[in-house]
């Protein structure tokens, strides 16, 4: 996949970016469902996604028509408030019509080897995605991909252990996964993500970095994330 420029664009608060996210998602779900049938689309985790979720369930939508998979998922019980899949089905898929067959968890529950491994070829079969959506961390992580992580570039699927931030035991998809999409869409808030904002933009070898700019990548910032001035 040839690299293009990514492209940031500003808002005042969180509220309007996720606005503007969920009219992004919505319009792109509408155009795949119109040219193959289905959407697929890659969740995240964090506060910023789970915000969209919440505007996403208020909206309507060919909820049948989606297929969900997740970036990455934390080695917890199911039912733990801190899994990814849990927070996205109390937000979204608990509250709209998509078929459960058509959500794809990550089993990180049975241990990160075993859950990479099985999940790999379920991504292998959806390729490329319709839409990728990714946050960012305070230290330029994005799904469970952390600085100074080695990544294997062959892989769809990996497993994590040592991560620096709790649980330590995680799964993720990879840059080679994640760029496989036909639109990249990462949502940046606060004030606390301002210096590896500026450090993305400024070219510095982050997660992100590596998962931005291959393909279509927008990129949604709040104006704490961004800093006074605007760029």
């Amino acid at each position: 996949m040839r690299q293009v420029a990514t492209e940031f664009l500003v808002f005042e608060d969180a509220e309007q970016l996720a606005d503007e996210a969920a009219r992004r998602i919505l319009d792109s779900a509408a155009a795949a469902i119109a040219a193959r049938g289905r959407f697929r689309i890659v969740l995240a985790g964090g506060t910023t996604p789970q915000a969209v979720y919440g505007l996403l369930a208020e909206r309507e939508a060919r909820w049948r028509n989606w297929e969900v998979y997740f970036g990455d998922e934390r080695c917890l019980s199911p039912d733990d408030a801190e899994r990814n899949s849990r927070v996205a089905t109390l937000a979204l898929l608990g509250k709209v019509p998509i078929p459960e067959a058509r959500v794809h968890h990550i089993e990180a529950e049975l241990g990160p080897e075993f859950a990479a491994l099985a999940y790999s070829p379920l991504v292998e079969a959806a390729l490329p995605f319709d839409l990728v959506l990714l946050g960012m961390g305070e230290d330029g992580h994005t799904a469970s991909l952390f600085p100074g992580h080695a990544i294997a570039e062959d892989a769809l699927v990996i497993a994590v252990r040592a991560a620096p931030k709790p649980p330590s035991e995680r799964v993720s998809l990879t840059p080679r996964a994640l760029t496989a999409s036909r639109e990249v869409l990462i949502l940046v808030t606060g004030a606390g993500k301002r210096e590896a904002l500026a450090a993305w933009r400024a070219g510095a070898d982050l997660p992100v970095t590596r998962v931005a700019g291959l393909g279509r990548t927008m990129v949604l910032v709040d104006r704490a994330a961004a800093g006074p001035g605007g760029w």
